[in-house]
């Protein structure tokens, strides 16, 4: 019997900074490390962060806020990829990092996947955005739902809603995977929603960052100056997710250990 052990790392970023939020992220990787994680799966597009924006702003208002992400965004590979690989090396973790991959002018939902000796084992792309995503995100292709072989395990990765997938899904299991991780960002307010996709894997990480409850409060408020109905209904959600609430501690475990 091998015993992993496991993070779901609640994360937050440092928005609207590639570079410290990197740096805060290899950090909190030599943590890990020096508490014998051998296995770290972060949120999805933490570098830099999520485009929440999209959720709160109509399609025409966004520009500004797409241009930021855009140059904020992380090119594959790149200083930011092997400052990542170094620390899992140094770490001696495989890590699952979601990032904001920019190729050209589009940017990318990507999950990159580090073994313990640094090593970039897999670089796949969110096949297709979910709703509001696909005014920020380019599609991405087929190419990268296969399982890889790291220090841990044979890996499967799917982001957030590619779980609704039964055939994406069925291609990871098809290709051996043991290990099966999500990266996800938080989609509703009252999202403590664990929701059961009926999937049959052995891991499954989701997550519920009271930070991101917060941020999209304000960004909704900031969106909405005329509805006060709607104004007074986010600033009690904004207040349900402010410190000392529970709201976190519906987020799932922060380590797993897995068979």
């Amino acid at each position: 019997m091998t015993t992993i052990r496991a993070a779901a790392v609640q994360f937050s970023p440092v928005l609207y900074s590639r570079q410290a939020t990197v740096d805060k992220l290899c950090s909190t990787l030599l943590a890990l490390g020096r508490e014998g994680v051998q296995f770290a799966v972060f949120p999805e597009t933490v570098v830099p962060y999520y485009p929440y924006f999209s959720f709160v702003q109509p399609p025409f208002a966004m520009g500004k806020e797409h241009l930021q992400l855009l140059e904020q965004s992380v090119t594959v590979p790149s200083d930011v990829t092997r400052q990542i690989g170094e620390a899992c090396r140094e770490a001696g973790i495989v890590a699952s990092i979601g990032v904001n991959e920019r190729e050209g002018g589009t940017i990318y939902n990507a999950q990159l996947l580090f073994d313990a000796d640094g090593t970039l084992i897999q670089h796949r792309r969110k096949i297709t955005p979910t709703y509001h995503e696909r005014m920020v995100w380019g599609q991405g292709d087929g190419s990268g739902l296969r399982a890889v072989d790291s220090a841990v395990g044979r890996i499967g990765s799917l982001a957030c809603w590619e779980h609704y997938n039964p055939l994406a899904r069925y291609a990871l299991m098809a290709d051996g995977e043991l290990l099966r991780l999500t990266s996800e960002a938080v989609r509703e307010a009252s999202g403590a929603a664990a929701h059961s996709l009926g999937v049959s894997v052995p891991l499954w990480v989701r997550w519920m960052r009271p930070w991101q409850l917060r941020l999209l409060a304000r960004l909704a408020r900031r969106a909405l100056p005329l509805d006060l109905e709607a104004r007074a209904a986010v600033g009690e959600q904004q207040k349900a997710c402010s410190p000392g609430n529970n709201v976190g501690a519906r987020s799932p475990y922060r380590f797993l250990c897995l068979m």
